[in-house]
């Protein structure tokens, strides 16, 4: 990998620092009480300068799940000879806690801002709307690695089907968090189900769909 030069090195700093202050402001007060505004003041930045790393508030909001997307390319790229993608994506997306870890540890912060965050999507079809397309975006992106990687993997039809199914079950996990997250279930256990959860969903794909969900007699 080539290094990054001390320019591009100022421009993701400061990327990263304007992505962190609106997504601890959005979750801390919601979408639409945030301006982009404030996010430049409290970043240090022109409102233009936020704007050209990110067009609209919906980037900005959706900054940290794109960040967290080209994490799992990075580790399926970045994995050794031999190893399934499978293996790796499974990897990188167990070890990654996030919001869920530090409500597992007692932080209360992060439990307010794990319900606002979820209240704000649930309330929001442009969000939504922006999630799923954010995840699939990244779907394309692991098809199009594995496809250049060649070998098995070189068939379109069936990287893309691959992907899918891997992002599916982020996508999954996604969803049941921010169910339990809205129904009020109990914060301290959550990681561990959603851990408990996610190796059930990969040992299915690990496993195949050939036997999965018979249809019950009667």
């Amino acid at each position: 990998m080539i290094p990054m030069g001390l320019r591009e090195r100022k421009k993701a700093q400061t990327r990263q620092l304007i992505a962190e202050t609106a997504w601890r402001l959005f979750a801390d007060r919601g979408f639409e009480r945030v301006t982009v505004a404030e996010v430049a003041r409290l970043a240090d930045v022109a409102p233009a300068t936020v704007f050209n790393y990110f067009p609209t508030k919906e980037d900005l909001f959706y900054s940290r799940l794109e960040a967290f997307g080209a994490r799992l390319l990075e580790a399926v790229a970045a994995r050794e000879p031999g190893e399934p993608v499978l293996a790796a994506f499974r990897r990188q997306l167990l070890e990654s806690g996030g919001l869920l870890a530090s409500v597992e540890a007692g932080d209360a912060q992060a439990l307010q801002r794990l319900r606002t965050v979820n209240q704000v999507i649930a309330a929001s079809p442009a969000l939504q709307a922006r999630e799923r397309q954010t995840i699939a975006g990244t779907a394309d992106a692991l098809a199009g690695l594995l496809v250049a990687e060649g070998g098995d993997a070189a068939d379109q039809v069936g990287a893309q089907a691959a992907a899918n199914a891997l992002l599916g079950v982020q996508r999954a996990l996604i969803d049941f968090t921010r169910r339990r997250v809205l129904a009020g279930d109990d914060p301290a256990r959550l990681a561990a189900e959603v851990r408990q959860r996610a190796e059930a969903a990969f040992a299915l794909l690990e496993h195949g769909l050939g036997g999965y969900a018979p249809r019950p007699p009667g």
